[in-house]
């Protein structure tokens, strides 16, 4: 219930965030992770000096048998020996081996032993050469220290941005831009596969010529536009327009995003920027594509506490790039942005970007034919009306259109097709607008009873209504989106101006749901919670931005972010206020009671088609005017 009245999307505003960190720019921040990471080297050198390498290198000592300990001293190779209660541990003359064997019941074994010149040692040092220790024990580990130091250094470095652009940035060095770089005709797009914008294909088709025939616009004197700025709501297809200038021009494309040029540290955005332009001259004629250039370009803000630095250091540097390089070596820059209110004045200055480009949402036209753009990548049926699913989906973006097509594709798919059809079509429709049918919320009789009255209530009041909308289908399945039903009405035609009279029928149209529960039931629910929110926004409307009021034409509120959302804002004295928020109630109230008198005069009709599609769960448009245009029989008592 709470969508009751779908004649177009409703643009819900894409929430949009910046973070602002402090940075410390001095060169030795990284000082601190290194240093700790040598404290804890010296700690574990100190440890395995200690602990491990003093019994890690010791000499080996071999197990040998008593015999072979006897034919050694009768051979008299016995160096030093050390007999104790267990065992006995002895070298050969030379020193360079080390023996060991259990002990005997022999007690002449001390005379032999002076006779054959062994030395006695309480115990025999089994150390290695002072070289080979130092080797082994202090140089080698501080090379492996060192070396991985270096390694994790690197590592560092390298996550934070390109190394030696780190310490090189304030000395003049630059950082790679990370642009995803497209050769001739890579990208797999021309003007062909766009549709719905033929304004916009038309101011671009210029540059296009100009790149392939610069000498043409040389003749006159006529220098290139060096930028032109896509703008529009989100999905209407400004990053696939830039593709298609690249592939209709045939030249390099360079592809990125304004929030790849933020960084941490200040200079290496400016670094980044540096380093995009300057493969740009270099790969002349090209193009240079920057994405959300909102990221980048926002308005620089004077006194600002706790300002941004590195951001405005990287658009003082896009602006000093973009004046100094040569036009007519045919470099042209793109930008997209759904913000462009935000953008700095002087990024749009001619010389810049000399072009503001429009890329609207799609008129009827234009849906239509981006629909058949997209159809023509699936299996279709032959009989489908591509007019009326446009007409259905009016405010639908070029990304939610090529949706619609790809959720028919996937619905025939379910249903073991092997094309989709125009059923398939509409109900990606209401899947799109209003989410898929919630078939696991089962309303109860009373309920679902509710909900056909309060739709049949919208249907109505609008259909009794002249200068509104026709009714095209009204169902009471619940939807994903938290819709119990709703009510969908669709203009034969685009409408681009909507008088006073349209306005207020569209008010007591959302109040129809309402008034329907009051008059059958003598009582009110909560699903015109949405109805009541829509009509009091577009109440508001008209007395303070339209000045359709006693106020004249006078605006008391503007609207700020018209691609997202359209956000509010009063521009007006605490009295002008309380008085127009008077006046939005009076203004609800009296098409509230203007929707009550209508279905009080037609209270029959609606039980009638109440009552039908209650057993119906939806009906179509056609059965809701048979139903209303069918003559009342009247019982004879």
């Amino acid at each position: 219930m709470d969508r009751h009245k779908i004649c177009r999307k409703p643009w819900e505003a894409e929430a949009e965030c910046e973070v602002l960190m402090e940075v410390d720019d001095r060169p030795n921040r990284p000082k601190k992770p290194m240093l700790t990471y040598w404290v804890i080297a010296i700690i574990v050198f100190l440890l395995l000096n200690t602990f491990v390498f003093p019994n890690l290198f010791r000499r080996q000592v071999e197990q040998t048998d008593y015999s072979t300990f006897l034919q050694m001293i009768e051979e008299k190779n016995i160096g030093e020996v050390s007999v104790e209660d267990t065992q006995i541990t002895f070298s050969d003359k030379s020193g360079e081996h080390i023996y060991k064997t259990g002990t005997m019941n022999d007690p002449d074994l001390v005379n032999r032993l002076e006779e054959a010149g062994a030395v006695f040692s309480k115990q025999i040092v089994q150390q290695m050469g002072m070289l080979e220790y130092m080797l082994i024990s202090y140089i080698l580990p501080i090379a492996l220290f060192a070396l991985l130091g270096w390694f994790l250094s690197r590592k560092l470095m390298s996550k934070m941005g390109d190394g030696e652009s780190m310490m090189t940035f304030g000395m003049g060095g630059g950082s790679k831009s990370n642009a995803k770089v497209y050769a001739e005709s890579e990208t797999g797009k021309t003007f062909a596969d766009v549709a719905g914008e033929e304004e916009a294909k038309d101011a671009l088709k210029e540059i296009v010529d100009f790149l392939h025939d610069p000498q043409k616009y040389a003749d006159i004197g006529a220098t290139l536009p060096k930028g032109a700025l896509l703008v529009g709501p989100p999905g209407t297809g400004k990053t696939l327009l830039a593709k298609a200038v690249a592939g209709e021009a045939k030249v390099p494309f360079f592809s990125i995003s304004g929030s790849e040029f933020v960084e941490m540290f200040v200079g290496m955005g400016a670094a980044k920027v540096r380093d995009l332009f300057k493969q740009a001259n270099e790969k002349a004629p090209c193009i240079v594509f920057i994405d959300e250039i909102d990221a980048v370009g926002k308005k620089r803000e004077s006194g600002q506490i706790g300002g941004n630095d590195e951001r405005e250091q990287t658009l003082n540097q896009l602006l000093s790039e973009m004046d100094g390089f040569d036009g007519s070596k045919g470099v042209v820059i793109l930008a997209a942005t759904n913000r462009p209110e935000s953008l700095d004045p002087a990024l749009l200055r001619p010389g810049r970007f000399d072009r503001r480009i429009p890329v609207e949402l799609p008129d009827l036209k234009g849906r239509e034919d981006i629909l058949k753009v997209h159809a023509a990548k699936i299996k279709i049926a032959d009989n489908v009306d591509f007019n009326a699913i446009a007409r259905t989906a009016a405010g639908a973006s070029g990304a939610e259109l090529a949706n619609i097509v790809n959720e028919a594709a996937l619905r025939a798919v379910r249903d073991g097709r092997k094309f989709a059809t125009q059923t398939d079509l509409m109900e990606s429709v209401e899947v799109v607008i209003a989410g898929y049918q919630k078939k696991n919320r089962i309303l109860s009789t009373k309920e679902k009873l509710i909900v056909s009255y309060h739709e049949v209530g919208h249907a109505l009041v609008a259909a009794l209504q002249t200068n509104s909308a026709p009714v095209q289908k009204i169902t009471i399945i619940p939807r994903t989106s938290g819709a119990l039903g709703f009510t969908m009405q669709v203009d034969e035609g685009e409408k681009y101006l909507m008088t006073k009279e349209e306005l207020e029928n569209k008010i007591a149209t959302f109040t129809g749901g309402r008034v329907a529960e009051e008059l059958v039931f003598g009582d009110v629910t909560t699903g015109a919670s949405n109805d009541i929110e829509q009509a009091t926004k577009l109440a508001r409307a008209i007395i303070t931005r339209y000045g359709m009021s006693e106020f004249g034409m006078v605006a008391m509120e503007s609207l700020n972010n018209v691609y997202l959302g359209g956000d509010t804002s009063m521009s007006c004295s605490q009295e002008t206020a309380a008085k127009i928020d008077d006046l939005v109630v009076a203004l609800v109230q009296k098409q509230y009671e203007k929707a009550k008198n209508l279905l009080n005069s037609h209270m029959d009709k609606l039980h009638e088609i109440s009552k039908f599609l209650y057993e119906h769960e939806t009906i179509t448009g056609e059965e809701f005017m048979e139903i209303l245009n069918r003559p009342q029989i009247v019982s004879q008592d």
